[in-house]
């Protein structure tokens, strides 16, 4: 009814009334904005965990904030400066977004893609090697600790999930761009939820049944499984 650019600021517009489509905008701005800085965060865990790999060690200072402890090698604890890594990704994806709509539209067909490619072929191997004792008990007790497994840890979980759903509204931002929005957005919406919610429950299944629940509490949880599953070919054990 209203296929018009805007996302849910301008439905809050046209339903509600301006006081609370201007709280709506500005609850987006905040929901994007530590979306993206969550992800970015995931993104330089990852990277730093690659880099280390290859025997490259960048400096610990460079990989928090101000207000995160590091742990350093010998024992020391000193704070961090800013997270290096993650900034630069942040403004490596601000450039390519002002740069061009079809550019940055290419780009993040190409990188979804391959998000996607990697957990199918992870979750179709990892299943060869997943161990049914890790699956057991399906629901850890709780150690005493609020959040620490138990139903109060199902719950801490679950919120940390969310941030894996944050940004399937912005789908109806392209309702001004969409040929039939009454027709495209919702099957957009739905499928894209479906084939995602999917893949993150199979992805979880398969990473705890091929380490340990106990031991996934890493910066890497991918990584730390695939070096857990023989590569042959590679002449890995």
């Amino acid at each position: 009814m209203i296929p018009v650019a805007g996302s849910a600021y301008t439905y809050a517009y046209a339903t509600l009334g301006e006081l609370l489509a201007w709280i709506i905008g500005w609850d987006l701005v905040l929901e994007y904005a530590v979306g993206a800085a969550t992800v970015s965060i995931g993104w330089s865990k990852t990277l730093v965990a690659l880099l280390y790999s290859f025997g490259i060690h960048l400096p610990p200072q460079l990989l928090a904030s101000p207000l995160e402890p590091v742990k350093l090698a010998n024992g020391r604890q000193l704070h961090g400066i800013f997270n290096l890594p993650a900034v630069l990704i942040v403004v490596a994806v601000t450039a390519l977004l002002i740069s061009s709509t079809q550019e940055s539209a290419i780009v993040n067909a190409v990188i979804v893609f391959l998000k996607v490619a990697v957990l199918v072929v992870f979750i179709v191997v990892g299943w060869r090697y997943m161990a049914p004792a890790n699956h057991h008990p399906m629901l850890p007790p709780n150690t005493g600790d609020f959040g620490s497994f138990g139903w109060s840890g199902l719950m801490a979980g679950a919120g940390m999930i969310f941030f894996a759903y944050i940004g399937f509204d912005a789908v109806s931002t392209a309702a001004q761009e969409t040929k039939s929005p009454q027709h495209d957005m919702p099957i957009g919406i739905i499928r894209s939820l479906l084939v995602c919610t999917v893949l993150f429950i199979a992805y979880s299944f398969v990473l705890t049944g091929v380490v340990n629940y106990r031991e996934l509490n890493v910066a890497a949880p991918l990584a730390l499984a695939l070096e857990r599953i023989p590569h042959p070919g590679l002449g890995l054990p």
